[in-house]
């Protein structure tokens, strides 16, 4: 049976889900003197800071917010600062046990849209620069699979300058690998495979 503490500014939205959670055979609702395992806590984030208070009070428990919108920079925050689940107010009785049983089980749990804004790292702004036609020549021979040795013979460079154009390339496509820049330069439209 999971132990689970519910704290609401509202009494309305408290015995809302209170009896929500009371309906579910897995979840005993316990009252603030108990040690619970999870804690549900409705939060308005107009007000304070994340409800750190609860952590440090009982930091056994697992915190699971409802919240109305979240956005990245504050569910970080959140998740850094210990609380396992965010979600949204509106979310449905099943999502919410769901959240208290994967929570009690030592399991984070988010929306998956919340899930893919954390994942999306900041993409740097694409450089204005453009690809220089040689840089295109050497591109393509990428696409082809082709060794810097090979790119060098075939245009009868260095291999140091072939490896000065491959790194120019990746900066100005902001690509990570040599894949990475053959995919963007045929996105684009550079390359024809």
């Amino acid at each position: 049976m999971i132990r689970v503490l519910i704290t609401a500014s509202s009494a309305v939205v408290r015995a809302g889900l209170e009896s929500l959670l009371r309906a579910s055979p897995n979840i005993s609702v316990i009252e603030s003197a108990e040690e619970p395992d999870v804690i549900v806590s409705d939060w308005d984030r107009s007000g304070d800071d994340l409800p750190n208070e609860l952590l440090e009070l009982i930091p056994s428990a697992a915190l699971i917010v409802l919240a109305d919108d979240s956005d990245r920079a504050w569910t970080l925050e959140a998740l850094r600062s210990g609380v396992r689940g965010v979600l949204p107010r509106d979310a449905t009785p099943s999502q919410i046990t769901s959240a208290i049983e994967a929570a009690a089980a030592g399991l984070v749990v988010l929306p998956a849209e919340d899930l893919e804004n954390i994942l999306a790292a900041p993409r740097q702004p694409r450089s204005t620069e453009s690809l220089s036609p040689r840089e295109i020549e050497v591109l393509g021979m990428l696409a082809e699979g082709v060794s810097n040795k090979v790119i060098a013979y075939r245009l009868g460079i260095s291999e140091h300058t072939v490896k000065f154009h491959v790194t120019s390339i990746m900066t100005k496509l902001n690509a990570g690998s040599r894949t990475e820049a053959v995919t963007l330069g045929i996105r684009q439209g550079l390359i024809m495979l």
